[in-house]
């Protein structure tokens, strides 16, 4: 027992290599992650006595813990014999594939990252980009959301800037739990949408396991109460309107209420820019059958090295007014009680007139239908009576006669209008950006854009 052992050098620093991995794996990274855990929890606990709607426990699971209880649920479960049974495979193969289903579903929030890192990030960019207005259709009725209902925000989708200022905007209320589309599903990207809470979905499976896992989360997430985002036209506006609701996730979080449980409240949330980052992709998608946005690496890269380059020589601007605006709340519970037979093709039509209603009025768009439907019109009528229904809108503070201008001077500079002799009409040669940003002007700032050129003569704010 006392004899010496001679060991190639080699051999002896692997075994104090496996030697320093077991103790680290047994005793050091489990006190570590214990003391780390517990430091987390009571920063959570002092954040959530500063939000409107605290972060759920179900939010904060080890996500190992979220992926055993979706892939040992009796629903799934159920879903993986049908699975084996329909592609003739064995169970344990299906198991693992609804394994790998949910592992791809789950995210990984952290508190820390949403908190620290993502609400900033948000910030600066928000800003960076635009000026921010929120606004209100009833803030009295928000704020007398029951404390204990699940609040899921429904948005119309305009721009991947829709989830940055959303969240920026969102953040005195709660953490955000988006589905994020398989565009996201990139490193490394992909491990900071998963840290912000976000979970993944795929918009075209066939697969009916697949659809009974990500079922099997959102009914979960649903039942702890999780505030929930979603974009009911499944994709972004390649026309400037709003299309049609997809029902899938409606279905889902429909089918996890619990009529003598909690309550499901839908704030609908609409979305409005004077000028959409992605609207010459947009509009070129909307000409083809399939929607391929074809943005190169290269193209976004050397943009924003150009963004930064202004900044730097002084001439960088902004790209005009970004608005947010929160609808009525509509609770699933009363809606219920009057619409049981086709509750979620009725649900789903009232959400979106809900949004439809509450989407802002911003310059650009209001100055593309005026141009649309008139030629042309005197640039001076024209911001008179934008600045007359922008102050009517709702909007938290009135908008200064100089950023309706700029947003004006924007579209020039883009030669999506033009100017002459005091007039503003198109210039004929974006047709798609003009028709596009008309299309997402308010049907109530329509009616009264439409008005004769005699009943804007007022001053602002008669």
């Amino acid at each position: 027992m006392t004899q010496t052992v001679e060991l190639p050098l080699w051999l002896f620093l692997l075994i104090l290599v496996f030697a320093a991995v077991t103790l680290a794996s047994h005793f050091l990274f489990p006190s570590v992650r214990w003391f780390f855990r517990r430091r987390l929890e009571r920063a959570v606990r002092r954040l959530n006595t500063r939000l409107q709607r605290p972060i759920q426990p179900f939010k904060l699971a080890r996500r190992h813990d979220m992926i055993q209880r979706l892939i040992y649920d009796p629903q799934v479960g159920q879903a993986v014999q049908n699975f084996a049974r329909e592609e003739r495979v064995p169970e344990a193969v299906a198991f693992e594939t609804a394994r790998r289903y949910a592992r791809e579903i789950v995210p990984s929030f952290s508190a820390v990252a949403y908190f620290s890192v993502a609400i900033r990030l948000t910030r600066m960019l928000s800003n960076a980009f635009y000026n921010v207005r929120l606004s209100y259709m009833d803030e009295q009725a928000l704020r007398e959301i029951d404390p204990d209902a699940t609040v899921v925000f429904v948005m119309n989708h305009r721009s991947n800037m829709d989830y940055v200022l959303v969240t920026y905007l969102a953040a005195q209320q709660s953490a955000l739990s988006y589905a994020v589309g398989e565009w996201a599903r990139v490193w490394p990207l992909s491990r900071l949408i998963r840290a912000m809470g976000a979970y993944f979905i795929r918009r075209k499976s066939g697969s009916e396991l697949y659809r009974q896992v990500l079922a099997c989360y959102v009914r979960h997430a649903t039942e702890a109460g999780v505030t929930q985002a979603m974009f009911p036209e499944g994709g972004l506006s390649l026309t400037g309107a709003l299309a049609r609701p997809k029902l899938g996730l409606l279905k889902y979080i429909i089918d996890a209420s619990d009529p003598d449980g909690r309550d499901v409240v839908f704030v609908p949330v609409a979305l409005n820019y004077d000028r959409v980052l992605e609207d010459t992709i947009l509009t070129k998608a909307a000409l083809g059958n399939e929607r391929r946005f074809r943005a190169r690496i290269g193209v976004i890269t050397w943009w924003i090295l150009k963004q930064i380059g202004r900044r730097l020589v002084g001439r960088y601007q902004r790209f005009g007014v970004a608005s947010v605006r929160y609808g009525r709340p509509v609770s699933l519970r009363a809606f219920r009680a009057d619409h049981d037979a086709n509750l979620m093709t009725d649900l789903a039509r009232d959400l979106m007139v809900g949004i439809k209603a509450a989407i802002p009025l911003v310059p650009g768009p209001a100055a593309c239908w005026l141009v649309r439907e008139k030629g042309e019109i005197p640039e001076e009528d024209a911001v008179q009576l934008i600045d007359q229904l922008l102050r009517r809108n709702g909007t938290t503070e009135p908008l200064e006669r100089s950023a309706i201008e700029a947003s004006i001077q924007q579209l020039v500079d883009r030669r999506i209008l033009k100017r002459e002799n005091g007039k503003i009409s198109s210039t004929g040669q974006r047709v798609d950006l003009l028709d596009y940003y008309a299309a997402s002007a308010p049907v109530d700032a329509k009616t009264a854009l439409a008005a004769p050129a005699k009943e804007i003569s007022a001053p602002a704010g008669s």
